[in-house]
């Protein structure tokens, strides 16, 4: 019987123990999303910054959601073609919340006709 009671408990502890650590690993490896909308500066078309860095805007249920594209290689190569006029894009990449901003890290982003 005493096994059965330790095996109840460790089972128990075990339980606890993943339940507590798995949403926080979820958090920080983000959602895989792929989004439609208008690339642009932040600095130079927003006016919201101090140095360029890419955003995207799309529209979801009527309002207008901005997604701030973390610096990574394809970031910085990309960001060049929208630093001045901004382009209609289709971007990939995995999206994490951080200071009630939606960051994004592009894994790849093309522009759409």
């Amino acid at each position: 019987m005493k096994i059965n009671t330790v095996l109840a408990g460790l089972t128990g502890a075990l339980l606890l123990v993943l339940t507590t650590s798995t949403p926080a690993r979820a958090e920080g490896e983000g959602k895989e999303v792929t989004i439609k909308g208008e690339a642009k500066c932040a600095k130079c078309s927003l006016h919201e910054g101090d140095k360029c860095q890419t955003v995207i805007q799309t529209k979801v249920e009527g309002k207008t959601v901005t997604y701030w594209v973390t610096q990574n290689d394809i970031a910085k190569d990309f960001h060049k073609e929208v630093c001045q006029d901004s382009k209609k894009v289709k971007a990939k990449g995995k999206v994490v919340e951080v200071d009630g901003k939606k960051q994004l890290t592009l894994a790849k982003i093309t522009p759409e006709s």
